[in-house]
This record gives C-alpha cells, structure tokens and sequence, in this order.
C-alpha cells in the first residue's frame, strides 16, 4: 500500500509537470497568452507584434547575435539605403577600437534596449540625451563654430542624427543651402508604373472591358463590382480577374481565391508590398499575425475605425484601386491626431483639392500619402530605374528630418525644409503659416567653407588640425 502510495504521488507530480511545461509552451507560442512573460512593455514601434516574441527571440540560444540579426531582417535595408551615419564597419575598424569602450554600437540593442519603458525615449532610443559626448567630446577642437553648445542637443537641434544624415552632410547643406523657400515648378516625381509595367513586359498593356472578364462562374461578380473594375487602370492595362482571384494551391494546381490578400498583389507591386509589410501598417501581417486594426494603436484614431482590418484593399478598395482615395480619405478615415484634423485647413489641402479638381497641374497637389508614402526612385532588381510610392511610412516618419530629401525637397528649398520640420508647433498645425526659428546649420556650413577657402588660398592648416 505504501509502494502504491509513492506511485500515485509520483504520478500526480508527473502529470502536473507534463500539464504546466504544455501550459508554457501553448502560452509562449500563443498570441494574446504572451503578456504574463513580458518583462516590461515594448517600444511604440514594436507594440503591435509584443506578443509574437519570437520575432525577436526566435534563437533563444544564440544570444545577442540571434537579437541583431532579428533587428537586421526588418531593418537593414533601410540602414542601407540611408547610408548609415555609424555602420557597424565603423566600429569594427581597429582604428576605431578605443570607440568601443565608451559606445559599443555594434549593437542596435546598446541604444534600442526594449522592455525599459521608464528609460525609453523618441525613437525607441535608452541612452541618455548627451550619448555623443561619449565619442564626440573634442568636438570644440574640430569644429570651433559649436563651442559652447549642449550634447543633449546633438540630436534634437535639427542638425544631426545618428543613422540618417543624407539631408544633413555639410557637402549637402552647402551644395543645397542657397535655394529659395517655394522652388519655380513644385511637383512630384511622375510613377509612369503603367509604362514601366509594359516595358519590363509584365503586362500586354492591351485594356480590357468587362466582356473579357473571366472568372465570372467561379466570383458570380455583381454588376457594380464590374462597373467599377471595369474603369480601373488594372482593367485599362489588361489586369483580368484571374491576375488577382487565381493562384496555385499546395498541390500546384490553380485554384480560384474568393478573397484575395496582400500576397495577390506582389505579382505586379512586390516592393510596394514589402514596403507596406515593414511599415507600421503591415508588419503584424508580416509576422502571421491578424492585420493591424486602429484600436490597437498608440497614436489617436477614430472610434468609428477601431476594428477595421488593414490590408491594401482597406485603403485602395478591393475593385476600384482609387489611390486618391487611398492619398487622403483613407488616411482621415482613422487617424484623429492634431497634425491630421489640420489637414484640411493647410495649403498643402488647397493644392491637393486644386489638382483632382482639375485646376491644378499633375502632381502638385500634397496629400497625406505625398509625405508619409513618398514617391522614390529605386533600382529594380533588373538594374531599372523606377519611381514607386514607399509604402513604409516609418520610412519618412522619425526623425522628421528624413523627410527633406524624398519630401519637402520635391516643393521646397532646404533652409525652409529644416526650419518647418524643427517647428514643432507648426508641424501640429499641418504646416499652415511660416517657420518660428532658423535651423542655424547651413549658416554655419557656408561659413565654415568660407574659411577653409580662406586659410587654402593663405596656405594655412585646417581648423581641425591645429
């Protein structure tokens, strides 16, 4: 009876052993099961996939190496398109050694920690407002002109960033400094994708009307389905309903889709698709998870928009594709923050309302997608210049300043650039009025080349060499 006794101990232990290790794997694999493991909330960025941990986690044994290189497959392309200010190659470089002991940046998480809410500042940053001062205290002996200025200023006085600095060299501020406020022929960059499609040949570009339609047994389409689709440029360009309804199941056979998603666009719109899926709006689908809805948003949204799903269609519409639509009332449709009510009352509102009136030229309107979703030139995979909408809007959004280039430039001189983008409270009131306060970093570019002209033709040494 005893022995017995011993057994069924031993068997209620091993059960509720066996019962509480598939408990933790279940709630550790398991969204919305996850929270109860974080160990502090995670940065606004990231807060939509907290609970998918192994985005970040996935190689629980690879340490720290397995974390960079979970920052690196979202995030790296972008770091090489903005020609990072502090690549990890300049810390590895011996000459930079002694760099190290004061920042090691080789890692995104020495400036990125998550989880640390209470030490966490804009753009998910952990270190202290002076952290220049650790690598850049000499820098009254390099460059005179910031004698007596703060390091907690380095990175917010509109005059340096730590990853992105394409708009703020001091070649570039010079090169750019003398422009005027309003360029003489603001507009746009045109797309031509209808062009671009035909010359790569991925479409005939023959247009189609809705006698061609196939798929009607299959999708039973209602009439104003067809209207629609049928005056779209997708129809114009021969895009039948087979292109997006149709694709291969598992077994390899084409099987009709009721519903397509995301993944029935990347046929024709692959980077715009990986723009959208890296972005703010797309990266829960990203990692398998449901799509974004705006209840679970940070930044102030509508009450009405709380449970809508985004997809491309939720902004494009499943048959219309209108991207004017797609440019402004999609955006006003769920944001509800200062900097988007103003909208409507800016200049940038009048210009957009004076082109789809047709009063204004092509491509001098500015909508919510014209500097949140800009138009960019990129090389395709086939070594093919092309200009697409950047569907990533974190692409543009922080540090403001990456707007200047691929924004505010296509419009706009460098010097009111910097100034408007600085002003905080003009930036609440959607740009409507003038600049408060003068970035002084040209100023001190022009003047700094200035001297070195001087001390060239005198024959004397650089400042930052005496």
């Amino acid at each position: 009876m005893k022995r017995l006794a011993q057994y069924r101990v031993w068997l209620v232990w091993l059960g509720a052993s066996g019962l509480l290790a598939a408990w933790l794997a279940y709630a550790i694999q398991t969204p919305g099961q996850q929270a109860s493991f974080m160990p502090g909330k995670v940065t606004h960025a990231h807060h939509q996939i907290e609970l998918k941990c192994a985005a970040c986690h996935a190689e629980p044994f690879k340490g720290g190496a397995g974390i960079q290189d979970a920052c690196l497959s979202c995030h790296a392309k972008e770091l090489k398109a903005m020609d990072d200010s502090h690549p990890i190659s300049k810390f590895t470089d011996p000459r930079n050694a002694d760099t190290l002991a004061k920042l090691d940046a080789r890692q995104c998480v020495s400036c990125h920690t998550e989880h640390k809410a209470e030490i966490t500042r804009p753009i998910g940053v952990t270190l202290p407002d002076d952290f220049c001062v650790r690598c850049h205290a000499d820098i009254e002996k390099e460059r005179p002109s910031h004698k007596g200025m703060a390091f907690t200023g380095c990175a917010t006085g509109g005059c340096h960033n730590f990853h992105d600095n394409r708009a703020l060299y001091e070649d570039f501020l010079i090169r750019h400094g003398q422009g005027d406020k309003l360029k003489n022929d603001p507009k746009l960059p045109e797309r031509h994708l209808r062009d671009f499609m035909v010359y790569m040949e991925y479409l005939d570009g023959e247009p189609i009307t809705a006698s061609d339609m196939d798929g009607r047994a299959e999708l039973r389409p209602v009439p104003q389905v067809v209207k629609e689709w049928e005056h779209t440029a997708h129809a114009k360009a021969g895009v039948n309903c087979s292109s997006c309804h149709q694709a291969k199941d598992e077994s390899d056979t084409l099987a009709w889709i009721r519903k397509p998603d995301h993944t029935a666009c990347t046929s024709c719109h692959q980077a715009e698709v990986d723009g959208f899926l890296t972005g703010l709006h797309g990266m829960r689908l990203k990692q398998g998870l449901t799509p974004m809805q705006p209840g679970m948003a940070e930044q102030p949204m509508k009450p009405s928009a709380a449970h809508a799903k985004l997809t491309c269609m939720s902004c494009h519409g499943s048959h219309r594709f209108d991207t004017r639509k797609a440019a402004v009332e999609a955006c006003l449709t769920c944001h509800d923050d200062g900097h988007t009510r103003a909208y409507k009352a800016s200049p940038h509102f009048s210009l957009w309302h004076e082109e789809i009136s047709g009063r204004g030229a092509q491509g001098s309107g500015v909508s919510c997608a014209t500097c949140h979703l800009p138009r960019v030139e990129i090389i395709t995979p086939e070594d093919e210049p092309r200009v697409l909408v950047q569907h990533n809007q974190n692409d543009t959004l922080r540090p403001n300043e990456k707007m200047v280039r691929s924004v505010c430039m296509n419009c706009h001189g460098l010097q009111f650039s910097l100034d408007a983008l600085a002003d905080g409270k003009l930036v609440a009131r959607n740009f409507k009025g003038i600049p408060a306060k003068q970035v002084e970093s040209i100023r001190m570019a022009l003047e700094a080349e200035k001297r070195a002209t001087a001390r060239k033709a005198a024959g004397e040494p650089d400042e930052a060499e005496e």
